[in-house]
């Protein structure tokens, strides 16, 4: 428990250089709400987008190629958080970003489980483009021990099951309360997901991103 206190209050020491630091932006600022590509606002997370590969639940890629689109809203609480993570020697993976809603559709075909995959019929957070899927990983890149892999489909992806070794509870927790303060929401069944924060929804979209 000392490891997770200590990180912890290290974060807490760092906070307000972390929100006074500037976001390295173009040079015109979009709209809160404009779908941008993370890379372009930041090259500090390290990004491993699963479903422009087989190496997903699926066995099948879905995406042309592995970019991520957000709402610059998103993307601005996130370089938010990973700033403090980076502080601490760690930093942000993402394996999921804005995702369009034809490919929710094949995804709730194959798991039609609103538990862990949401009906394209509602729509999820991510066809919003804020939400992402993350976890973390050290200065080698080492992901840090998150007790189940990316995308597992049981109880043990929860953040409420305990029945883990300490440290990745210690994990899970500094995950969870850095990327709570920058604004974001977690949900009950995937420690890997993560919502903005927001009062009214963003629309739906299924626009595909141009790839190199």
């Amino acid at each position: 428990m000392r490891t997770i206190f200590y990180i912890l209050a290290s974060l807490l020491l760092f906070t307000s250089c972390a929100n006074s630091q500037k976001v390295n932006v173009l040079s015109e600022t979009p709209h809160d709400t404009t779908f941008v590509n993370v890379k372009k606002y930041s090259s500090d997370f390290v990004l491993d987008m699963r479903y422009a590969t087989t190496n997903n639940f699926m066995k099948t890629q879905v995406y042309d190629c592995g970019e991520c689109y957000l709402r610059y809203k998103t993307v601005k609480a996130l370089i938010s958080a990973n700033t403090e993570f980076i502080k601490v020697g760690y930093k942000i993976k993402l394996f999921d970003c804005y995702r369009p809603t034809d490919v929710q559709k094949i995804m709730f075909n194959i798991v039609p489980n609103p538990t862990y995959v949401a009906d394209p019929k509602k729509g999820s957070i991510h066809n919003r483009g804020c939400a992402v899927d993350l976890t973390l990983v050290d200065k080698e890149g080492n992901e840090l021990d998150m007790g189940t892999t990316f995308d597992f489909f049981g109880v043990e992806a929860a953040h409420a099951y305990e029945n883990l070794p300490r440290k990745v509870l210690d994990n899970r927790l500094l995950l969870k309360s850095v990327l709570q303060k920058n604004g974001f929401n977690a949900i009950k069944s995937e420690w890997w997901h993560y919502n903005l924060k927001q009062e009214k929804l963003d629309n739906l979209s299924n626009f595909k991103w141009k790839c190199d």
